[in-house]
């Protein structure tokens, strides 16, 4: 089963990723915040992890940057999930290291297939 650790501070947004996640068969962790899911990045190593960006104290870019830069963790993919979504955004994204970047609100199908192709 695939793991996928969700980073999002927003308690109504990760009830809809609990809800699509676990539809389709996959164990969810969650974390409220970026230092809580770096954390748990080193802690549980999951398979994926999908990324807010707009969160208090540590972002969703920052988050990413530190997870993907961090030998026990770099090789976990993450895509980041948020409202931001200009094109200096999905640039700078990229340039943290997240695979994938994809805009609130999220199609459910979409999610599932980002997810399997990160995963391999």
């Amino acid at each position: 089963m695939t793991t996928v650790l969700v980073i999002d501070d927003s308690p109504s947004e990760m009830a809809k990723f609990r809800d699509m996640l676990a539809k389709n068969n996959f164990k969810v962790l969650e974390a409220s915040n970026g230092e809580q899911g770096c954390a748990m990045a080193v802690d549980h190593l999951p398979d994926v992890i999908l990324m807010d960006v707009v969160m208090p104290e540590m972002n969703g870019f920052q988050a990413t940057r530190k997870i993907t830069r961090n030998k026990a963790t770099a090789h976990i993919p993450v895509v980041i999930i948020s409202t931001k979504n200009q094109e200096t955004d999905r640039v700078w994204g990229k340039r943290q290291g997240a695979k994938e970047y994809l805009t609130k609100p999220v199609d459910e199908l979409q999610l599932v297939n980002v997810i399997r192709n990160v995963v391999g």
